[in-house]
């Protein structure tokens, strides 16, 4: 088990999923607490990871509701600021292969409104990586706050980026500006397929993972669904095979997915630097035991990442 901990800064969203309602004229939502950084945080206290999340915790039912679930999955919230602002809220509609449709309510909401000073007493001493990205590192006013508070802790820990890319609350010539700045402050850069096709359209997987790397990022992870996932470490690439699982739903899995892939790095000792040592067979593990963790989500409601317990014994090579 990793001794030091993984720092995760970033957004928890209630994820509000339509149901059939009851009667004609009626629409019924599911609330969950969700939102990609709180997702990772939880999957990685799940594993075994200490895990500390920065984030804005409205005081409305929903930042109740956050608070209990992080809490209660042993996040540690000791740094996470008491927002007056509201909840963001995400709609999400299930298509019949269980992949989400959203549609956001999130303006001026808590999540975007980091200053200076609430991150400027953060101990990043204990802290092997701190990983962030989604919505809190390019929405306004608090993204700027976000990527100087990345240039610092760069210094002393390995950054870990997941852009998580939102179209429909940002636009993507805003992404595509921020990119090369944030491989240039990454240490591991972990996107979906889909985040590669709106960034770099038409590129082949390759190809794009060589734009990232010449843009600083030497670790790039592509994960690509039932088609696994894509390691290209400084160009030397390992294609990670997916995991069979029955699918309820996709929501929630590639921040599982990251998650596994930190979480086994993390206890191999190979967080807390440039990654100038790393192996792409040590890659390879991880993303496999990632990749397991990402099925586990898969075969159940919601972003609802499995415990350490729950992980099968077929894992039992490659788990730590």
């Amino acid at each position: 088990m990793s001794s030091r901990q993984i720092t995760v800064l970033g957004e928890c969203v209630a994820d509000a999923f339509v149901r059939p309602a009851s009667a004609p004229n009626e629409l019924d939502l599911h609330v969950l607490p969700g939102g990609g950084p709180a997702n990772t945080a939880v999957a990685l206290a799940r594993l075994g990871t200490p895990s500390r999340f920065l984030a804005r915790l409205s005081q409305d039912v929903f930042g109740r509701l956050f608070r209990a679930h992080l809490e209660a999955s042993g996040v540690d919230l000791s740094h996470a600021v008491v927002a007056s602002e509201p909840s963001t809220l995400a709609v999400a509609e299930l298509d019949a292969q269980g992949q989400a449709a959203y549609s956001f309510h999130a303006q001026s909401t808590a999540d975007w409104q980091w200053s200076s000073a609430e991150l400027a007493g953060v101990d990043l001493s204990s802290t092997a990586c701190l990983h962030t990205g989604s919505l809190a590192l390019i929405r306004d006013p608090g993204a700027a706050t976000v990527e100087e508070f990345l240039e610092t802790a760069s210094s002393q820990a390995t950054i870990s980026i997941d852009p998580n890319v939102r179209p429909l609350l940002v636009h993507l010539e805003t992404y595509r500006a921020k990119l090369r700045h944030w491989c240039d402050l990454a240490d591991i850069l972990r996107l979906s397929e889909e985040d590669l096709r709106l960034l770099l359209p038409e590129t082949p997987l390759a190809q794009a993972c060589d734009v990232w790397h010449a843009a600083g990022a030497p670790l790039v992870v592509v994960t690509r669904g039932a088609d696994g996932a894509l390691a290209s470490l400084n160009g030397e690439r390992m294609h990670v095979p997916a995991v069979t699982t029955r699918v309820v739903d996709t929501v929630g899995a590639g921040d599982s997915f990251t998650a596994g892939l930190l979480h086994h790095l993390g206890a191999r000792g190979l967080l807390g630097g440039r990654l100038a040592g790393l192996r792409l067979d040590e890659v390879a593990e991880a993303c496999l035991f990632a990749a397991h963790v990402a099925a586990l989500t898969c075969s159940v409601a919601g972003p609802n990442p499995p415990w350490r317990s729950q992980l099968p014994e077929c894992t039992s090579q490659i788990n730590v």
